[in-house]
């Protein structure tokens, strides 16, 4: 029997149905849908649910390609989002998180990996394959911002934007730190 791989793909409107059931019905965690960092604090929370569904998938329908999604044997088992830094908007109001410098940067805001897939190297896979859409796409550089788990047992709602362990086996570089848990790492593309 042939090995089974992981394949990568850009988010398009045919892989939708995809990306729908990973997430599920509650799109991933608690109604985010991929939306916590491309809206204001104050429409995300407002939108959790079918608000937030609704605008990532306009954002889907309009071949933005958000990010990339994962698979094993033709099945949706991980999803990463990627995108130049100014369209996560959250990003740009927060003190911890603020631009390093005037470098342009995509930046990796959400990744996902099914509960099977994970701790397995899934994500460090994942992020790689992100930042190789990214410079297709004319990135030069990435950004992420990881946590740091205070606990080996962590929940993975609290993981969203992937652990610093991940992104270091992926190649990227601590930046800059305003926060213990919080570092801004980047990668050259």
């Amino acid at each position: 029997m042939a090995k089974r791989r992981i394949t990568f793909h850009p988010l398009t409107p045919e892989r939708w149905p995809d990306l729908l059931k990973l997430f599920g019905e509650r799109g991933a965690c608690g109604g985010c849908w991929c939306m916590a960092w491309r809206r204001k604090r104050s429409d995300f929370v407002k939108g959790k649910g079918a608000s937030n569904k609704r605008a990532f998938t306009n954002i889907v329908k309009r071949d933005e390609q958000p990010g990339v999604l994962a698979y094993y044997d033709g099945e949706p088992i991980g999803w990463c989002s990627v995108a130049p830094r100014e369209v996560f908007v959250a990003l740009g109001r927060s003190r911890v998180l603020a631009p390093v410098d005037d470098t342009p940067v995509w930046s990796i805001s959400c990744l996902v990996v099914a509960k099977p897939f994970r701790r397995q190297g899934v994500s460090v896979q994942l992020i790689d394959a992100a930042c190789k859409f990214a410079a297709s796409q004319g990135a030069t550089f990435v950004e992420a911002y990881p946590v740091i788990p205070y606990t080996d047992s962590m929940p993975a709602a609290f993981a969203w934007t992937g652990i610093l362990t991940a992104y270091k086996k992926a190649g990227f570089k601590e930046v800059a730190r305003r926060s213990d848990a919080r570092p801004i790492l980047r990668r050259f593309v």
